[in-house]
């Protein structure tokens, strides 16, 4: 086929992020989450190019000034100016498809994660990143289906990976045979994967698989384990596990399955945050790790590192990331090799 969803471990011609700022969710702590933007930005740069929208000149002159004092190269760093109402870029920027020598930007329905927070601008993102050129030999497709980037995983050859509780929330006049199809279509997929189980407190997403389990190769899976019985995640993500030990790739064989640590519970003002390491960004050469000053980000890098053996493992640090309910992940959109103008 012409069009293909290419896996995140593919070539990449950049990243994409939104810088935060005083109008979005992160004014009351916008100085510590800035500290994780720079470590995420300078750490992106160091192996490839990196387009950060920001709102104005002033946000821009300032994410500089704070990127040239981290000495982040900014020789591989691009803004452009949009508007938007937050920062999760996964779920409001572009999902990319080959197509052929080129490219097809398939801008799905963002509702604020079923009507949760107001997104008119982040619903509107994409088309005005298109018209400000940041793309090459890219066609723009508006898709009336409610769809978040960070709710699907694929391994690059036609498998798509999912959750049921995610995709019935958005759609849930639709049966799981008639939102494969849809997917399947969109996505130039040849097969879903649904996951019944697995969620995280603290994540607002409705289980967003990339707080859960990530493809690493095309026969190899990651995937958030709890080893804490008297923890509440415990049952659902020893459910979840045995869900994916029980899948079999496009040939019939099970995959090789990497269980990532936990980490000790973060409670915020009352409130179970969710620090998953599953939340990780692939980039060429490097896996950025979100890290939670926890005993535990050790072993997770070390899991990493033996699930993607030809990368560097790059911890970030993003405890401040979760007091809005995502993590690294949910922050960046990578692109493939060849989209950026």
């Amino acid at each position: 086929m012409s069009l293909r969803f290419p896996a995140e471990w593919e070539r990449q011609s950049g990243v994409l992020i939104a810088w935060p700022h005083a109008g979005t969710d992160w004014a009351d702590r916008l100085r510590e989450v800035e500290s994780t933007y720079v470590a995420l930005a300078t750490a992106i740069a160091r192996y490839q190019r990196l387009a950060i929208v920001v709102a104005n000149d002033a946000l821009e002159a300032h994410a500089r000034g704070l990127l040239q004092s981290n000495q982040a190269d900014l020789s591989r760093v691009r803004f452009i100016h949009a508007d938007y109402d937050d920062t999760w870029l996964r779920d409001s920027g572009p999902i990319t498809l080959r197509d052929g020598s080129g490219f097809r930007l398939l801008d799905f329905r963002f509702t604020g994660w079923g009507g949760k927070y107001g997104a008119s601008q982040d619903d509107a993102l994409i088309s005005q990143l298109f018209a400000a050129g940041l793309f090459a030999q890219a066609k723009h497709q508006r898709i009336d289906f409610a769809l978040e980037g960070g709710g699907i995983e694929t391994d690059g050859e036609g498998t798509l990976l999912t959750t049921w509780h995610c995709l019935h929330e958005r759609h849930p006049e639709l049966t799981r045979q008639e939102i494969s199809w849809q997917l399947e279509n969109a996505l130039q997929q040849k097969r879903v994967l649904w996951l019944d189980h697995g969620a995280l407190e603290g994540d607002d997403t409705d289980a967003h698989i990339d707080t859960l389990t990530r493809f690493a190769a095309r026969d190899a899976i990651t995937y958030q384990d709890c080893d804490d019985p008297a923890d509440s995640h415990y049952a659902g993500l020893k459910a979840m596990g045995a869900e994916l030990a029980a899948l079999r790739t496009a040939d019939n064989k099970p995959y090789r399955l990497f269980p990532l640590p936990w980490a000790r519970p973060i409670i915020d003002d009352g409130r179970r945050l969710a620090a998953s390491y599953a939340n990780f960004l692939i980039i060429n050469g490097a896996v950025l790790m979100p890290a939670y000053g926890d005993k535990t980000d050790a072993a997770a890098a070390a899991m990493l590192g033996n699930a993607f053996p030809n990368h560097d493992i790059v911890p970030v640090p993003c405890r401040p990331l979760i007091w809005q309910n995502g993590s690294l992940h949910c922050i960046t959109m990578q692109l493939p090799e060849g989209v950026l103008a």
